[in-house]
């Protein structure tokens, strides 16, 4: 279970993007953290990975306070996160990621199979090297695959999956997210301001300002959020 407990974040130039975020992401479930631009989601969203440090606040991981441990110590304590822009590696094959990601040999079926959750051919691309070469969609969705491969990891953290993403690559991911969802021992954790990712989730926080606004189950806090969305396109139509 993660645990954010009075989570402050300030710029270097001063400005308060996070004003004591206080959220519960149980295990086993599948939580999604939306709201408006600029309300401090993914800002949040490294935090929690690591690559911010909070001004205050703690995080804890199943009791275990990690707030001032690395990327890496965070891994190792069952963490993985997806950065919503994929890093590249010059002379690294996907095959070479997938492999360190899930810290064993694959074979070809199994790398096949983790890059069709995310609709890539795995036959067409685990020998290409994730450079520039790679279109900006097909780098995130690489990426989404090394973090699915992560099988030893309890907490998968995603900022914002869909972003660079085609819709039938879209339609695999949201089927490998429920195929996880079935799994109890691991927890989803989705930055995300799309439908159909709020549509599948157990719990919905919804950051703005720098603070949870509301959180609860899909069924308390979707409804709102969509009803909220239609009337601003129909305001936007009339106008």
């Amino acid at each position: 279970m993660l645990q954010l407990k009075d989570i402050q974040w300030t710029t270097e130039t001063g400005e308060k993007i996070l004003n004591g975020i206080n959220l519960t992401v149980p295990d086993g479930k599948l939580t999604v953290i939306t709201g408006p631009n600029g309300g401090g989601k993914t800002s949040l969203a490294k935090i929690i990975a690591g690559l911010y440090k909070p001004c205050g606040g703690q995080i804890l991981i199943d009791d275990k306070e990690i707030t001032d441990l690395s990327i890496t110590e965070r891994s190792k304590n069952g963490m993985a996160y997806a950065f919503q822009q994929p890093v590249r590696f010059k002379g690294l094959t996907v095959r070479n990621l997938l492999e360190i990601s899930a810290e064993r040999t694959l074979s070809k079926n199994e790398i096949c199979e983790m890059l069709g959750e995310v609709g890539l051919c795995g036959r067409e691309y685990m020998d290409r090297e994730v450079d520039a070469s790679l279109s900006g969609g097909e780098s995130k969705r690489i990426e989404i695959a090394t973090v699915l491969a992560r099988k030893d990891a309890k907490l998968l953290v995603f900022d914002e999956p869909e972003a660079g993403i085609d819709l039938w690559s879209f339609t695999s991911l949201i089927d490998a997210f429920e195929k996880i969802k079935q799994d109890s021992t691991r927890s989803l954790l989705i930055i995300s301001h799309q439908e159909r990712i709020m549509n599948i989730a157990d719990h919905i926080a919804v950051v703005a300002d720098g603070r949870v606004t509301k959180t609860g189950t899909r069924d308390e806090v979707f409804p709102s959020l969509i009803d909220k969305t239609s009337a601003t396109r129909c305001s936007l139509r009339n106008n």
